[in-house]
C-alpha cells in the first residue's frame, strides 16, 4: 500500500457575507497592514470594493496592487513583489479568481524565499524553505479553488509557457468563499469557471494519484456542479446556486490539489500561453474530447461520474454508462454556451504540433490515467479543432 498525503488550508469561511469576518481574523492574527492584490476589472465593477469597504470600516490600512492579468505573467509577479516591498505590509489579501490568488502566492513565496526572485525557478515542485507571506484569499469566481490548493500557474511570456508551480508553502492561511461576490460574474465567465471546476473534479477523480479521500471530494463536487451550474449561469442573482457552485469548486480543489490532474489541463495550459485563452474556456472545450480518449483507462470511474451527473446507471453496462458520462458533460457544456471547437476561439491549425509538444511536456501529463504521446495529444487537438 502506497503512502498518500493530504494538505488543506487552515481556516475557511463560507456563505453570503463571509467577507465580514476578515477584520476579526486580522485582529486575531495581529496583522498591521495589507497589500490587496486584484485586477482592474474587479476594481472597475466594484467587486473589490465590497471587500475593501470591510477593511475601511475596521480602519485597517492597506495598499492596492491591481495590475493582475487574466493569465498572470512573470512580469506581473515581479511588479507585485516590488509593490509589496514598498508597501510595508505584513499580509496579502488576494481578491479574485485564480489569476489574483495565484499571483499572490508567487509574490508571497518570493518575499520569504528571495532566491526564487526570477519567478521561473518556481516551476514544478520548487524547494522553498519558508511559508509564504500570510495570504487571505477571497474568491470571486467559482472555478479554480486557488484559495484551498497548493498549486498556482504563472505565464512565462518570454517562452510562451504556462508554468505550473506546486508548493505546500503557498497555501493561504484563510479562505473566504462568499457567494455575494460572485453574483455579478458575467454569464460567460460563470459558465467557463464552472466547467473549470467540473474539469478539476473529473480529472481529480480519474487521475493516477486518486484515492479514497480525494474520491469523496471529487464525486461530491461533480454532483453539486451538475445540480447548480446551469442555474448559476442563467439566474445570476440566485444565491443558492452561486453558493452551491462556490462550495463545489472548493471541494474539488481539496481533492485535485493533493492528487493531481491530467491532460485536459496539459492541453489547456499551452492555449493560455499561446493565445491568452481564458483557462476555464480551454478546459471546458477540451474536457469531452479528452474524456472520450481516456474512457478505456477509467471505465468503472466513468460510471460513477455518470451517476453523479444524474444519469440512471443501474440498468446499463459500464461502457454505456461511461458514454453517458461523456454525453452528460458535453450536454451541460453546450447548454451554457461553451464553444465546441478550437477554431472558434482563435486557435491556428499550424500551431497544433507545437501545442501538442508543450502539452506532452506539461507537469499534469504524468497524472493522466492513460499513457499518452505527442502524436495522440495532437490527434485530440485535431479532433477538437
Amino acid at each position: 500500500m502506497s503512502i498518500s498525503r493530504i494538505i488543506l488550508n487552515e481556516v475557511s469561511y463560507f456563505g453570503p457575507g463571509a467577507r465580514t469576518v476578515i477584520p476579526e481574523e486580522i485582529a486575531r492574527r495581529g496583522f498591521k497592514k495589507a497589500l490587496v492584490v486584484t485586477d482592474k476589472e474587479l476594481v472597475k465593477f466594484g467587486i473589490a470594493k465590497k471587500v475593501t469597504d470591510v477593511l475601511d470600516a475596521a480602519s485597517f490600512p492597506y495598499e492596492m496592487f491591481d495590475e493582475i492579468k487574466p493569465n498572470p505573467t512573470v512580469t506581473n509577479v515581479k511588479d507585485g513583489v516590488e509593490a509589496f516591498k514598498k508597501s510595508g505590509a505584513d499580509l496579502i489579501i488576494a481578491i479574485g479568481g485564480g489569476s489574483s490568488i495565484d499571483s499572490a502566492k508567487a509574490i508571497g513565496i518570493i518575499i520569504t524565499n528571495p532566491e526564487f526572485g526570477d519567478v521561473v525557478s518556481l516551476e514544478g515542485v520548487a524547494d522553498t524553505k519558508k511559508r509564504t507571506v500570510p495570504i487571505i484569499a477571497v474568491a470571486t469566481t467559482a472555478g479554480t479553488a486557488a484559495e484551498v490548493t497548493i498549486n498556482y500557474v504563472i505565464t512565462d511570456e518570454v517562452n510562451k509557457k504556462k508554468m505550473v508551480c506546486v508548493d505546500p508553502n503557498d497555501i493561504p492561511v484563510l479562505a473566504i468563499v462568499d457567494a455575494e461576490l460572485m453574483t455579478s460574474m458575467p454569464k460567460g465567465l460563470t459558465a467557463a469557471t464552472g466547467m473549470d471546476a467540473l474539469t478539476h473534479a473529473i480529472e481529480g477523480y480519474i487521475t493516477r494519484g486518486a484515492w479514497t479521500i480525494s474520491d469523496m471530494f471529487e464525486l461530491k463536487a461533480i454532483e453539486l456542479i451538475a445540480k447548480h451550474l446551469k442555474t448559476a449561469v442563467f439566474e445570476p442573482e440566485n444565491l443558492d446556486a452561486r453558493h452551491g457552485m462556490a462550495v463545489a469548486q472548493y471541494v474539488a480543489g481539496m481533492g485535485f490539489s493533493n492528487v493531481g490532474l491530467g491532460i485536459v489541463h496539459s492541453m489547456a495550459h499551452p492555449l493560455g500561453a499561446f493565445y491568452d485563452t481564458p483557462h476555464g474556456v480551454a478546459n471546458a472545450l477540451l474536457l469531452p474530447y479528452v474524456m472520450e480518449y481516456n474512457m478505456p483507462a477509467a471505465m468503472a470511474k466513468y460510471k460513477d461520474i455518470a451517476a453523479a451527473m444524474g444519469v440512471a446507471v443501474c440498468t446499463i453496462s459500464d461502457e454505456e454508462a461511461a458514454k453517458a458520462a461523456v454525453a452528460a458533460v458535453k450536454e451541460l457544456a453546450v447548454s451554457i454556451g461553451i464553444p465546441q471547437k478550437l477554431s472558434e476561439i482563435g486557435v491556428k491549425e499550424e500551431d497544433l504540433q507545437a501545442l501538442a509538444v508543450s502539452a506532452f511536456n506539461d507537469v499534469c501529463t504524468p497524472g493522466n490515467p492513460r499513457d499518452t504521446s505527442v502524436e495522440e495529444i495532437l490527434a485530440i487537438y485535431k479532433s477538437a479543432f
